[in-house]
């Protein structure tokens, strides 16, 4: 896999090495701004690597229940960012929703400020009505097993930088699907998200999702948006993550490395049989 353009950046650095100083030209991984919009209304900013911009803005409208189907996406292009060239903006033209921008703006501001315990995240994810995934999707753990060395096979950014998450998306079988880097892991996903969206993929309820780093709710929310029935993370998942998995029948895993992994929730999507222990 190529790296896409604008994604990487070459710069000069001193690396001191075994007693010595020297000057060596490095690639760092591209982080900037993106503003996603609702006809002309900002809805959000996200600093994100350049890349698969479209897939980005349409994996977050989805993820964040602004839109369910790629039919309510009547138009989506790139725009440049107020004085400046480059196409840092998204502009969608949403049909058939009832949308508010100013409800997620309002969403936004309480997400982020202090007091908002894992009872209310978890409730609000309830009150958008996500189903619970597949429930007779079965993975064999020899399968999951080989996953990682896929994803880090397909990391072109990450292989010239060391400094990217992604997120990679494969079959029942194995089979890699899709892979998407980003300096944000839920941007990863949401690129991931938004080219099966646009794809027209959805539901992806015969698949897994494997994260570079930890399994986080927000991750876990965004996986069951797509209708994804197995999330795994190379890394820990978290406390709320693990707690939304377990409501709405999501398997969780986590330490997906080497012939090793930890299942937090939905085990029996991988046990033989489907039985319990």
């Amino acid at each position: 896999m190529r790296a896409p353009a604008r994604s990487v950046e070459l710069t000069q650095v001193t690396e001191w090495k075994d007693g010595s100083f020297s000057s060596l030209q490095d690639s760092l991984a591209a982080e900037e701004p993106l503003e996603i919009r609702i006809g002309n209304v900002p809805l959000t900013v996200t600093m994100r690597t350049p890349g698969h911009d479209l897939e980005l803005a349409a994996g977050f409208l989805l993820t964040e229940g602004i839109i369910e189907s790629a039919d309510q996406i009547s138009g989506l292009r790139l725009a440049p960012a107020k004085n400046t060239t480059r196409n840092n903006v998204v502009e969608a033209q949403l049909k058939d929703t009832d949308f508010d921008p100013r409800d997620l703006q309002r969403n936004f501001f309480a997400a982020s400020s202090c007091g908002i315990c894992g009872k209310a995240s978890i409730d609000a994810i309830r009150r958008r009505g996500l189903r619970q995934p597949d429930r007779d999707f079965r993975i064999d753990p020899e399968i999951l097993c080989r996953l990682p060395e896929a994803l880090r096979s397909e990391q072109a950014v990450f292989s010239l930088t060391g400094g990217l998450h992604a997120a990679a998306l494969f079959d029942a079988a194995g089979n890699l699907m899709s892979i998407r880097e980003d300096i944000g892991r839920h941007n990863a996903v949401d690129k991931i998200a938004g080219w099966a969206l646009l794809e027209r993929r959805l539901p992806l309820d015969r698949h897994i999702l494997l994260v570079s780093g930890r399994g986080g709710f927000e991750i876990a929310q965004k996986a069951l948006a797509a209708g994804i029935p197995i999330l795994a993370s190379l890394s820990a998942p978290s406390s709320l993550a693990v707690k939304l998995a377990r409501e709405l029948g999501l398997t969780l895993i986590g330490f997906l490395r080497g012939r090793r992994f930890v299942v937090y929730a939905g085990e029996f999507r991988c046990l033989p049989g489907g039985g319990a222990l």
